[in-house]
């Protein structure tokens, strides 16, 4: 049945292959649904989530919507290096709206878990599997410090030209000076998440990325926080922020001049690395 119903795609009349057409853009249409969702906080489970940055979508994840699937098993041989996996098997939804109302209703917590930065999303008629995915870290990376400087940098390239970010228009703006008061803080504070397996701008003695830079020492009038967890390289950090509304308005915001960028590695935490880059203004 299945087989036939591909072939169906291939042959026949224009109105025919549209359909078609319509149907494969579904699990698109899910991804970024899915991403929007996370782009924003919200509420699920009765505790309230972070602005999180989107998945990617990763072919290696897609796997048949049907069926049992040995998600293990199915990873390695499509050569994905996988640490943490979930699967989430819809089974009624006729389209993508309909599939993400299912995910927010019954699902919200996996698709709002910050380990997470890969997805493939997959659907037969009816049936659907979203599967999310975390890698192996696969980035050879510097100290601290190294990754910290490379991040400026990026960041810097991305502030020297017109931005939008979400419904925002940002005009270019001057680069980030590196400040070491800056990243001493972003480092204690990526160091705190990564050993006490939490993302929050609010560590575990209810300290502020505010309160964080005065303890540090910093002097600025204006201090502004992005975290991440997940990526592997700053870039990939970096493209997670720029796709994030509210990062990206931080990282454009004309105001801020020094920055200090931190990350830290704990492969027993849930997300294993962790970065802050934190904004300030004297």
């Amino acid at each position: 049945m299945r087989v036939l119903s591909s072939a169906l795609c291939f042959v026949g009349l224009p109105l025919a292959l549209l359909a078609c057409a319509a149907q494969a853009s579904e699990p698109s249409q899910l991804i970024d649904s899915i991403n929007s969702y996370r782009s924003q906080a919200q509420r699920c489970g009765g505790q309230a989530s972070l602005e999180l940055p989107p998945l990617a979508s990763d072919p290696r994840l897609v796997l048949p919507a049907s069926g049992s699937v040995d998600l293990r098993s199915a990873l390695t041989q499509a050569n994905y290096p996988m640490v943490n996996v979930q699967a989430i098997t819809l089974n009624g939804p006729r389209d993508a709206q309909a599939a993400m109302k299912a995910v927010q209703e019954s699902f919200c917590q996996v698709v709002l878990d910050p380990q997470f930065v890969d997805v493939g999303v997959s659907q037969e008629g009816r049936d659907w599997r979203i599967v999310l995915a975390r890698p192996l870290l696969a980035g050879k990376l510097g100290d601290w410090q190294a990754e910290g400087q490379k991040l400026l940098t990026l960041i810097n390239s991305a502030r020297s030209q017109q931005r939008q970010c979400g419904g925002q228009v940002f005009a270019a703006a001057t680069p980030l000076a590196w400040n070491a008061t800056l990243a001493g803080a972003a480092e204690t504070h990526t160091r705190a998440m990564a050993n006490q397996n939490f993302l929050d701008h609010v560590d575990r003695d209810g300290r502020t990325p505010g309160d964080r830079a005065e303890l540090a020492g910093y002097a600025g009038q204006q201090t502004g926080e992005n975290i991440a967890a997940g990526q592997d390289t700053p870039r990939k950090v970096l493209d997670g922020w720029l796709a994030s509304p509210g990062h990206c308005a931080n990282l454009m915001n004309p105001q801020f001049s020094e920055l200090g960028a931190a990350y830290a590695v704990d492969p027993k935490s849930d997300a294993g690395i962790y970065w802050t880059a934190m904004f300030g203004a004297p």
